[in-house]
């Protein structure tokens, strides 16, 4: 694992420093704290034999200075006090965007409508398992990607890198995507026009369709002039034999445990059609929920 990969997995970071602060918090309570305690009795005696003996020699002493003798013994030395302050709240956020949900930022414009660039959203991270942190293992199945989810997932290409797309094909699904229109497992998915759609980022024009995917209806763009697929952009990917491509078709079937996404920006998003499909163990989440867009507060909301 080179440097890179780890800078950009900010959940081994995070578990690192997790680590790192509770092992120095553990180290302090159930060691640290009791010498420190153990030497200030022993500096607190001595102190009050001085004073004892003192008093008998008539001298009058103040005893003010015990309780800051106290204190200066007991004192946590700084890098124990702020670990032990910041392994709480290191803890909370570990065990929450690992096993409950997870913030991401959009990057790009790849599923436009439906997300725009700058959109905050929320990831469910168990609505398809429990998985291991780290090394994203499931332990604990819950349910599984359906057609129409936006799932999040890392690039199968650079595991380093998270991808945001919507779910087109399950496991033994058969794919066909022909005149930019998909058909799953032989029945022709229906599309609804819509009013053309102004581009945010430059004044161009989308087609936009409502598309009726078997569990959703969501909408997509697509750019008149454009082929339905560039075939020079394909990769060899993993399990490509399971792919046939033409001029303006291409047709996949989905291994097991895997998945075939696409954006919904489809002329605009290197996606499955690319770069093959997505295997169980890099799904990352369930995207549930714009909750921020500080561009536009009107995106606030579900996501469908």
């Amino acid at each position: 694992m080179n440097l890179q990969t780890i800078l950009g997995n900010f959940a081994l970071i995070l578990f690192v420093a997790m680590v790192v602060t509770g092992v120095i918090w553990c180290l302090d309570v159930f060691y640290l704290a009791k010498k420190r305690r153990a030497a200030a009795d022993a500096a607190l005696a001595a102190y009050d034999a001085r004073n004892a003996k003192a008093t008998a020699d008539g001298i009058k002493l103040d005893n003010g200075n015990r309780a800051a003798i106290e204190a200066a013994m007991l004192r946590q030395p700084t890098w124990i006090e702020y670990s032990g302050s910041f392994f709480p709240v290191i803890a909370l956020v570990f065990v929450l965007r690992s096993f409950l949900w997870e913030p991401f930022k959009i990057p790009s414009s790849s599923m436009v409508p439906t997300l725009l660039v700058g959109d905050l959203i929320l990831v469910n991270k168990y609505a398809y398992g429990i998985r291991l942190p780290i090394v994203n293992k499931k332990i604990i199945e819950v349910g599984n990607p359906q057609r129409g989810d936006v799932m999040v997932f890392k690039y199968p290409k650079d595991p380093s890198q998270d991808y945001i797309k919507r779910v087109i094909g399950v496991p033994g699904d058969k794919i066909t995507y022909e005149n930019k229109r998909l058909t799953v497992n032989g029945k022709p998915v229906e599309y609804q026009p819509m009013d053309d759609y102004l581009d945010d980022e430059r004044p161009v024009y989308h087609k936009q369709y409502m598309e009726m995917l078997p569990n959703v209806k969501h909408r997509i763009l697509t750019m008149e002039g454009r082929r339905t697929i560039d075939l020079g952009s394909v990769d060899n990917f993993p399990h490509r034999e399971n792919c046939d491509y033409s001029y303006d078709k291409f047709t996949c079937i989905v291994p097991e445990g895997n998945y075939f996404m696409m954006g919904d920006n489809r002329d605009n998003s290197a996606d499955s059609r690319y770069w093959g499909f997505v295997p169980d163990q890099n799904i990352v989440g369930k995207a549930i929920l714009i909750w921020m867009n500080f561009g536009n507060l009107k995106r606030i909301g579900g996501i469908h």
